[in-house]
């Protein structure tokens, strides 16, 4: 795991953009695992901004997102199917959209919903490169504490603080769906390289934990430590004070 600190959320944002893009110029049968959250904001901006710049064929470009609320339909504007479109796949209208996937929170049957995307990434994997950010708690995905590191896509109980920290994206706290189909641990795992973003001083604590701590379920993000090729981009506010020296290799 290598932890970059690039002094502001901006600036990171640019730079995970540039490392998109040149991923889908340089291998334009690329497969990227996706993350939503105010986050990625920017990060999608700049990518949008290159790609129009550029005029890149994005047409053979693959997409799997990690996460979709139980119950929303893909118009609901608190969707990740929505955020996806709005902030990236509309933005610059020319992905495919039989290549861009998401689970189905309105699947009937969220075990078999599970189960298909789980399949589904076994069968047109490994990504190339997966984005994700990280949770107050840890999190990674809808993956809270207590999460094996085995799991695999699966239904998940979000916790009181996940739904509290993503209540600013709705009307108020009980607009929340209490459950989210996610990416487990070991989906995530399977990428061939990785990307956290984390900004400001709500994420230095989870970012201390990820990088200094013990690899346990109880941050799951730690697992991270334990995968090859993890790169850390966070601003000023989201630096620990202390870096063990063995998280920058």
């Amino acid at each position: 795991m290598r932890i970059t600190n690039i002094g502001s959320s901006d600036k990171a944002s640019f730079y995970v953009a540039c490392e998109l893009y040149h991923q889908i110029l340089n291998h334009p049968q690329s497969r990227l695992g996706l993350a939503t959250g105010g986050t990625m904001v920017g990060m999608y901006g700049y990518l949008v901004d290159l790609l129009t710049k550029n005029k890149l064929d994005v047409t053979h470009i693959e997409t799997f997102n990690l996460d979709e609320y139980k119950g929303l339909a893909p118009e609901h504007s608190a969707s990740y199917n929505y955020y996806m479109h709005q902030i990236l796949f509309d933005r610059y209208p020319y992905f495919n959209e039989a290549n861009l996937h998401l689970p189905n929170g309105m699947a009937q049957d969220v075990t078999a919903e599970s189960e298909r995307y789980e399949q589904l990434l076994a069968d047109r994997g490994p990504i190339d490169i997966q984005i994700l950010g990280i949770g107050e708690n840890g999190h990674i995905g809808f993956n809270e504490p207590g999460t094996p590191f085995d799991s695999v896509t699966h239904c998940v109980d979000l916790t009181e603080s996940t739904i509290e920290a993503n209540s600013r994206f709705f009307n108020n706290k009980n607009d929340v769906p209490r459950q989210a189909i996610s990416m487990g641990l070991s989906s995530i795992m399977r990428a061939k390289r990785i990307i956290l973003l984390a900004f400001g001083k709500h994420k230095k604590d989870a970012i201390t934990k990820l990088v200094n701590g013990t690899i346990s379920t109880d941050v799951p993000a730690t697992i991270l430590r334990e995968h090859p090729n993890v790169d850390v981009y966070v601003d000023d506010e989201a630096m620990p004070d202390y870096i063990n020296e063995s998280s920058r290799v």
